[in-house]
């Protein structure tokens, strides 16, 4: 059925019936896309003081436009601000009421532009906004870590692969490769915020304008870095928007990675860390319970971010030149995502900063599981033995541990000497969880040294990107 509603459409001219009710509501964006208020009446602003420059608009024109946008940005922050589903999206909203407000002036607000660029111009704005608020949460992350890094410097823990005991490494170590991790999300967040930072406006639906706009000054009001190159392009393209949700994406695997370490080290079989229980819940029938619900719940939000990157790949691929109403669809994952994100940061700063160490509880599995076996073999080879007869002597000691229930370190010299006569006395500088961790010394190292001088890079490494 068609709608009754009397609201024109700026594009209704050539049509002879209203929307129809359902079409209306399913073709609308505003519910969601509102959000980029404040960025459109941004983009609106510079656009007016443009066309200003160049003679479409008279002084007066623009101040009206100029002092009507910012009041509609006040009732708008007020909560003043009724959004209407028959306008569509938040341009035409705007737009409305502009014109309502100040008359014809507004209606000469859309002249060499179109919706298509209009709505690029915002997303770029609005995201790059939103890269700016993610990476400040990247660096309060980072921030904690390396303050729990430089504090647990000569915590020793036990290193895993194939989450068996490996080596004994410091928890500051560990808490460095975390840092590591987040470092490199950094950077790729700065390099996506580059080619985000491009202006589409002056595209207009695809071709450019006739009216004689400076694209070049519009893109410096609004702190662009250029405007696109390509008319067509620059209303198709949401490249950055794909590139910013593949980096969110793999900062949530971060997240996800050490959110499955600590919800091992908080479990009673591993015991290594106790999270505060503001950030977890309790059982509604197992009153024991203390659940690691926020690591938890930002492992599975992971999902929801790769997905949201599947959508918008799929939404891509089969677009031809130019604007196509698919892009549309653009925003929800996008919007999501920036969410996610955003929150998880958040949370996991304010949380890391927070989590209590049970350094004996470390260093007491580190004495297990055989840790130092590796450096039984490096002394055995800086004794003269081969790198392969010492690996398969360290492996018959080891299985005589198993079967003694003893530890290399616990063993007497007389014990270690049945399997090499190469061992002498000092063997026990390196069986010891503090004499493998130091000897560790070099760049990239596990030795508490080396945490501490890690650490000190991090932070200049931070200071430098704020810079």
């Amino acid at each position: 059925m068609a709608s009754d509603k009397s609201i024109d459409k700026p594009w209704a001219g050539r049509f002879t019936e209203a929307t129809d009710t359902f079409v209306e509501a399913f073709t609308a964006s505003v519910l969601f896309d509102k959000r980029l208020y404040r960025h459109d009446i941004a983009g609106s602003i510079a656009h007016a003081r443009m066309l200003t420059r160049v003679g479409v608009l008279s002084a007066a024109e623009c101040e009206a436009i100029v002092d009507g946008l910012q009041d509609i940005l006040r009732d708008i922050e007020r909560g003043d601000f009724t959004w209407s589903v028959a306008l569509e999206d938040v341009h035409m909203n705007i737009e409305a009421r502009l014109t309502e407000r100040i008359g014809i002036a507004g209606k000469k607000l859309h002249t060499g532009r179109s919706r298509n660029d209009q709505v690029a111009t915002d997303i770029r704005l609005y995201l790059r906004d939103e890269i700016d608020a993610i990476m400040a949460e990247l660096t309060r992350l980072q921030t904690a870590l390396l303050d729990v890094a430089e504090r647990e410097a000569d915590t020793i823990m036990p290193g895993f692969t194939h989450l068996q005991v490996a080596q004994p490494v410091t928890f500051g170590h560990h808490m460095m490769a975390w840092f590591e991790m987040f470092n490199r999300d950094r950077a790729r967040m700065q390099d996506c915020r580059k080619r985000a930072n491009i202006m589409p406006l002056g595209a207009a639906a695809l071709a450019g304008t006739s009216y004689p706009i400076d694209r070049a000054y519009t893109a410096q009001l609004l702190g662009f870095d250029a405007p696109a190159e390509n008319s067509l392009d620059a209303v198709s393209d949401r490249d950055f928007a794909i590139e910013f949700t593949a980096a969110a994406a793999l900062i949530m695997t971060h997240l996800s990675r050490c959110s499955e370490e600590l919800i091992l080290w908080s479990s009673t079989q591993f015991d290594f860390v106790d999270l505060p229980d503001r950030f977890c819940t309790g059982s509604s029938i197992m009153p024991q319970k203390k659940n690691p619900d926020v690591p938890e719940l930002v492992r599975g939000k992971v999902g929801r971010v790769n997905g949201n990157l599947i959508a918008l790949l799929t939404l891509m691929k089969s677009q031809p030149l130019a604007y196509n109403k698919d892009n549309q669809e653009d925003k929800e994952p996008l919007f999501d995502t920036i969410d996610t994100v955003r929150g998880s940061l958040k949370v996991y700063a304010d949380m890391i900063s927070a989590v209590q160490i049970k350094r004996d509880n470390m260093a007491h599995a580190a004495r297990s599981g055989f840790s130092t076996a590796t450096d039984l073999a490096d002394y055995l080879v800086r004794r003269g033995v081969a790198f392969r007869d010492a690996h398969e002597i360290v492996g018959k000691a080891v299985r005589r541990g198993i079967e003694t229930g003893k530890d290399l370190a616990q063993m007497t010299l007389g014990e270690l000497r049945q399997f090499s006569t190469a061992i002498e006395q000092d063997v026990f500088d390196v069986l010891t969880l503090e004499g493998s961790v130091a000897s560790r010394n070099h760049l990239g190292g596990t030795a508490p040294d080396q945490v501490r001088a890690a650490v000190k890079r991090g932070r200049e490494r931070l200071l430098r990107a704020a810079g």
